[in-house]
């Protein structure tokens, strides 16, 4: 039961990405920069994130911020604003399914990637899954080319 929950909240994230998507390239197309849509995604983020964090437990959660940040902890940020960046692009130049297909298969390969290090192996039948999604991936970008 709590796999299907978490699936769930899986899939409506997917759905989410895209509508956010959208609206984002729809922002930028009205903006002078594709570094509008990118700072209000953040602000806001940022803002909603931060009203949560002190509702639930106060100043103590700023607190615990500033004593366990270190500076390598900016990376997931500067990720983030990365994958951001390229799924606006990606939606205005070659649309939503290419983009998303690119983004699916290389998150997988990479995650097989980290798997295989983590644990330092992989089933077969896993491998074959993620040539099945490898390839409709392909086709799917490689129409939109």
């Amino acid at each position: 039961m709590a796999n299907l929950a978490i699936f769930a909240l899986l899939v409506g994230a997917g759905a989410a990405i895209v509508a956010q998507n959208i609206l984002m390239a729809k922002i930028s197309g009205n903006a002078t920069t594709i570094l509008v849509p990118l700072i209000m995604n953040s602000a806001v983020g940022l803002a909603v994130l931060t009203l949560l964090l002190i509702w639930r437990t106060g100043a103590a959660g700023v607190s615990e911020i500033l004593h366990l940040f270190r500076p390598w902890n900016i990376l997931p940020g500067l990720l983030g604003s990365f994958f951001v960046f390229a799924s606006i692009l990606g939606y205005q130049r070659i649309g939503a399914a290419a983009t998303v297909a690119v983004l699916v298969a290389s998150q997988l390969g990479f995650g097989l990637l980290t798997d295989v290090f983590r644990s330092g192996n992989i089933a077969g039948i896993t491998l074959f899954g993620a040539a099945l999604l490898l390839a409709g991936a392909g086709l799917v970008a490689f129409r939109a080319v």
